[in-house]
């Protein structure tokens, strides 16, 4: 009987120890649902929100340069198999972040290969030499560009890669969501000479950062007083859209594209709505929910090509 109590003492004070590394961040929280999900074709990734961050960067990085999807497939199996997804200060010997690249093999500096844009486009930069690398099997190329001691390795997330690379290139339309808090530490501030608050106008500048130029609206000096349907967060200065026009398949695909990229970073953006494509992604509670049908109140009148948001993503931030 005495053991018996012992051991439950035991157990609670390990459920407490846990409960306090918890509260102080040692470990993850097992309460913690946070992540995304793409499912494509019948198969199905579910990755950690930084993982997504990092796949939507080198996805975005290769849709800036030009690059076919299958490029960006071939990136992220690369990343899955060499770090995970994360960007590391650690490897094999001298290897550090997304591809594990080696300072000493004349990859760049340690801060270089830390930067993920830097080292996203060391790998495109030796990647785009390999001759006929769109027709080779995945890992092959993959090894042309990193000679790893184990080259059939990253077949081994061949599967998961494409699937990101087709949701995050917009090939495979709100196929990737993610499940995210939904909240900020500090309320929406005070317009900037834009007429966006300080979360919005991040929004703008990694937009146009990771994508180059964009055809911006739905803001302006002072804020928006009209245009907008009633409540809209475009007259707080909450929101943004993003124009791809003339609605075809090609300017579908690129909205789609950028689309994905905003869920996958909706955490680190503090993103609260995603429209476009007359689909709707929410942050907080129904975030897990995914993608779903965009019902334009019935009140609004005027072009329903715009108001389904069919030429426009639309992104607003967390009040």
């Amino acid at each position: 009987m005495r053991s018996a109590t012992i051991g439950a003492v035991v157990a609670l004070g390990a459920v407490a120890t846990a409960l306090v590394l918890v509260d102080r961040g040692g470990v993850p929280s097992i309460l913690d649902s946070s992540g995304c999900t793409a499912e494509v074709d019948g198969h199905t990734v579910d990755i950690e929100l930084e993982q997504a961050e990092n796949a939507a960067l080198i996805t975005a990085v290769s849709i800036e340069r030009g690059l076919p999807a299958r490029a960006a497939s071939i990136a992220l199996a690369t990343a899955f198999q060499e770090s995970k997804l994360y960007n590391i200060d650690y490897g094999d010997r001298d290897s550090v972040g997304l591809f594990q690249q080696r300072p000493s093999q004349g990859w760049g500096t340690v801060a270089q290969l830390t930067d993920p844009v830097y080292a996203t486009n060391a790998f495109y930069d030796a990647l785009v030499k390999v001759e006929g690398y769109r027709e080779m099997d995945i890992t092959v190329a993959a090894q042309e560009v990193q000679r790893s001691a184990f080259p059939d390795a990253y077949a081994d997330h061949e599967d998961d890669a494409r699937a990101l690379a087709s949701a995050l290139t917009g090939n495979s339309p709100g196929t990737m969501w993610c499940d995210v808090p939904g909240d900020a530490d500090e309320a929406a501030d005070d317009l900037d000479e834009q007429g966006l608050v300080t979360r919005a106008a991040a929004v703008r500048r990694d937009l146009e950062e990771r994508f180059g130029p964009l055809s911006l609206g739905g803001f302006e000096p002072e804020g928006v007083s009209s245009g907008h349907m009633e409540g809209s967060a475009h007259y707080e200065g909450r929101a943004i859209d993003i124009f791809f026009r003339p609605i075809n398949a090609e300017n579908q695909q690129r909205g789609w594209a950028l689309a994905t990229y905003l869920v996958a970073n909706a955490d680190r953006l503090d993103i609260n709505t995603l429209i476009f494509d007359d689909r709707i992604w929410h942050a907080g509670s129904r975030s897990d929910d995914g993608w779903t049908d965009y019902r334009v109140p019935s009140s609004s009148g005027g072009d329903h090509a715009i108001l389904e948001h069919r030429d426009h993503v639309h992104v607003d931030v967390i009040d």
